[in-house]
């Protein structure tokens, strides 16, 4: 299994959430996050404010998947979030070695 962290601009999450949505996935857990990339230092204007570099406002998205359905998650999220500009994000992609169902204890893929 593997966890998929997707850092996307905010304006992109009703997109990412309907290809993950067509992609298959049936839970997903999104915090807003602020950080910053390469462009440190270099002015980014996000929704008409203008900022240092430091700190740009994001979106992270969150699932867990079967290793089988790593490269459809991903190609989702790159077709669904890809502007081609700078800022567009990152995609993260772990390992996970156990998941546990709280209220049925499942485990392993029958618990996602």
């Amino acid at each position: 299994m593997k966890k998929i962290e997707a850092i996307v601009r905010p304006f992109k999450v009703d997109e990412v959430k309907d290809a993950l949505t067509e992609a298959g996935i049936e839970g997903m857990t999104i915090t807003e996050v602020k950080g910053f990339g390469r462009q440190r230092g270099q002015p980014v204007t996000y929704r008409g404010t203008e900022y240092n570099g430091a700190f740009v406002p994001k979106v992270k998205f969150e699932v867990v998947v079967s290793d089988a359905r790593v490269q459809r998650v991903v190609d989702a999220i790159l077709r669904a979030a890809r502007t081609k500009k700078i800022g567009d994000g990152r995609i993260f992609i772990a390992s996970v070695d156990q998941v546990v169902r709280i209220r049925t204890r499942e485990k392993g893929e029958e618990a996602l």
